[in-house]
């Protein structure tokens, strides 16, 4: 979904893809924390969330999950705080730091 946002600075509109942004800060959530889908799999059943991996990467590559899902994500990987950038910027997936790792 494509929502036209205007900004009264520059006047122009600001396209922004909402389900991108949604995907974009899961999987830098993950990669900051050296997690595969394959072990958000094992996570997520670990708090009772059964999802299959191939359903996962579904999910994450069309962007089009749930606020439900996204939460349960974060909670699985240890997640409890998150910074939304400002809509100009784009979130970067970085390697994964060894402050965010749970094992």
């Amino acid at each position: 979904m494509q929502i036209k946002l205007y900004n009264c600075k520059l006047n122009h509109p600001i396209m922004v893809n909402w389900n991108n942004r949604a995907k974009q800060l899961l999987k830098s959530e993950l990669i900051k924390r050296g997690i595969s889908n394959a072990e958000l799999v094992m996570r997520l059943d670990s708090i009772g969330v059964h999802e299959t991996k191939a359903g996962i990467d579904s999910k994450i590559s069309r962007g089009s999950f749930s606020a439900c899902f996204l939460i349960q994500c974060l909670t699985a990987i240890g997640c409890y705080k998150i910074d939304i950038e400002v809509f100009e910027k784009t979130l970067v997936a970085a390697e994964p730091q060894p402050e965010y790792n749970s094992k």
